[in-house]
């Protein structure tokens, strides 16, 4: 006879020396980047509300819990298939991974605790828990430290490796400092869901369609809803406003043509923050959530509590809440959405921050709207915000300042709080004002004791932020001298040549490392940003090995940014040389590079990039 056994498991006990695996028709690894932000600033919140400076580990047995939800698990032949659930399992594990790494690189016991809840032994052979052949080989590397590619690879794989890549840059472990056992041990002990077990296939359906069908309880959205229709007693009125939310809704969840059930909720999310949120959590250990973290874990429960303050209670308030706020700011996300996704004239800023993955910009456009803004109105706030976060985000890119979801999280309210509802005049004034007394520049920050554009450098943290760059520099160059803006192009993973970063110098050129004191000063100056150019792959493949007086040739072929390095790019060329006039641009082509060339170099790239992220591009947004 087959059984249904629901039970409750911590972390530690779900995955302890036990594997899952998924069926070939299972839809792929889903997360995005703003699921797993949210993920790990929930954990964080939920366990530094309990820990404090110089608890012992034991310490955290006396720790909240945090529930994680539910997984329906089908067993058959000796193997646990995942019915539902293989999001948060993989993104589980990923996060395991990353700890384990963390905790490996400081020498920390409990790694042999993380350790088999990754793989576990099978006959001498390490058997990965999440045990999905396809997805092995990503998970191996990620666990083992190993260098991966996963362009080219399934949907899947490169999901997981943009998502571990997300984690890793999270600010969680540098949050967590010597914390970090704690907090490890209290995720695998004080976390957890419940598991729904049976050993019949048609059972496991059977509860997985119940659960999400007829017996699926009422989301968030669906909550907030009936609360808001609730004093609408008018048939018509009350009609009117549930056809306009459900439309709106509908046409969230299907934008684009993916169907994405948590679109609406995340819409509504960023809305009722950026234009109601007045407080948030204090920076201490055992504070307690204000408004902008309830809105992101109960927004249903927070209009309620705040009815008053929002003014609502009444039917006409909330009708023209259902009916017009929520219509109206619903349809300026779906043109964020838009924007992130397609490289659109005039809001080319938006499609720059979801490149570089700021996952606060939906919500922080949002604030200066105003339901009285027509569409051009519209248009030239958002592009004015998403213009001002380019400039921001990238100054503290430069200096290896993290803008993560955690760590920027109070300067994204302040941010809020302080441009809500604002006209176009006022809202360039402050931001302008905001950007003048910034103490971080391109020139470098005060508290990082001055890096800016003069110290980066290639590493694992910037590799990201200086693709970035170089696109942006060398697709300012291209249009500036009469060819199209590219950079849409050069960032694009997903064509088959993609551009890739090339180092002037070959890693084996001897002749160039004589000039050095040593290795780790020829590395630094190698990985220097004004000595690394975008390539298409393919050439840059052909090259990596060849020294400056042969690639100089190649870069004649290709970008401008690149072809500028050798003599023939300023021959009959009357727009590139128009281009650098105008803005009084220091490009110089060399015979050969050597220090003295690569300094020459900097102060092109400083110049182009004071370009690029000028503050007078808010004024240009506001007119364009």
């Amino acid at each position: 006879m087959s059984t249904i056994v629901p039970h409750y498991r911590s972390v530690q006990v779900l995955l302890q020396s036990q594997s899952f695996s998924i069926d070939e028709y299972q839809r792929e690894y889903k997360w995005e980047k703003e699921n797993i932000d949210e993920l790990l600033s929930d954990l964080q919140a939920k366990f530094f509300s309990h820990y404090r400076t110089g608890d012992e580990t034991t310490a955290v047995s006396s720790y909240g819990e945090y529930f994680l939800g539910s997984i329906i698990v089908s067993k058959r032949s000796g193997k646990n298939y995942l019915i539902d659930g293989q999001q948060r399992v993989t993104s589980l594990t990923l996060l395991l991974i990353c700890l384990y790494r963390a905790a490996q690189g400081k020498g920390l016991p409990v790694v042999q605790t993380v350790a088999p809840l990754i793989f576990s032994d099978n006959l001498g052979q390490p058997k990965f828990n999440l045990d999905i052949p396809e997805r092995l080989p990503v998970i191996k590397a990620l666990f083992e430290g190993q260098a991966f590619n996963p362009d080219g690879k399934d949907e899947s794989i490169q999901t997981m490796y943009a998502r571990y890549g997300d984690i890793e840059n999270n600010d969680l472990l540098d949050e967590l400092g010597d914390a970090l056992p704690h907090f490890i041990y209290w995720l695998l002990t004080r976390v957890g869901l419940i598991e729904i077990a049976t050993d019949n296939d048609s059972y496991a359906y059977a509860i997985f369609e119940t659960m999400n069908d007829r017996g699926k309880p009422l989301s968030p959205v669906d909550m907030l809803k009936a609360y808001l229709l609730a004093p609408i007693e008018d048939q018509v009125a009350r009609q009117a406003a549930n056809q306009t939310w459900k439309q709106q809704v509908l046409e969230l969840i299907s934008w684009g043509g993916v169907h994405e059930p948590e679109r609406d909720a995340n819409c509504i999310k960023a809305w009722l923050r950026a234009q109601y949120a007045e407080s948030t959590r204090e920076r201490k250990a055992g504070a307690v959530d204000k408004d902008w973290e309830v809105i992101g874990t109960a927004f249903h429960r927070w209009v309620r509590d705040q009815s008053d303050r929002l003014g609502l209670g009444k039917p006409q308030a909330n009708s023209k809440l259902m009916a017009e706020s929520f219509p109206f700011f619903a349809k300026a996300y779906r043109r964020i959405l838009q924007a992130t996704k397609h490289y659109t004239p005039g809001l080319e800023a938006i499609y720059y921050n979801a490149h570089n993955d700021f996952t606060w910009q939906s919500t922080v456009l949002l604030a200066p709207l105003m339901e009285t803004d027509d569409d051009d109105m519209v248009r030239r706030k958002l592009a004015v915000v998403a213009t001002y976060l380019d400039i921001w985000v990238m100054r503290r890119a430069v200096n290896y300042i993290r803008v993560g979801y955690s760590s920027v999280s109070y300067a994204m309210w302040l941010l809020c709080r302080d441009i809500r509802r604002k006209s176009l005049a006022d809202l360039v004034g402050i931001l302008e004002q905001k950007l003048a007394s910034d103490d971080v520049t391109f020139a470098g920050s005060a508290a990082k004791g001055r890096t800016g554009i003069e110290g980066l450098g290639l590493n694992q943290f910037s590799r990201r932020y200086i693709y970035h760059l170089l696109a942006r520099l060398t697709a300012t160059t291209e249009a500036g001298s009469g060819r199209s803006d590219c950079f849409d192009k050069l960032v694009d993973r997903e064509v088959k040549n993609p551009f890739d970063i090339e180092h002037i110098w070959a890693d084996n050129d001897e002749a160039v490392k004589a000039h050095f004191a040593s290795e780790q000063e020829f590395q630094d100056w190698r990985n220097h940003v004004a000595s690394l150019l975008l390539l298409p792959a393919d050439v840059n493949r052909s090259l990596q090995d060849k020294p400056f007086t042969h690639k100089r040739t190649h870069y004649a072929k290709q970008n401008f940014y690149a072809a500028s390095l050798d003599s023939s790019a300023y021959q009959h060329q009357p727009q590139f040389q128009h281009f650098m006039a105008a803005h009084q641009l220091p490009f110089k082509h060399f015979d050969a590079f050597t220090k003295t060339e690569q300094l020459e170099r900097r102060e092109l790239v400083a110049g182009l990039v004071e370009l690029v992220w000028s503050p007078s591009r808010l004024n240009e947004a506001a007119h364009a």
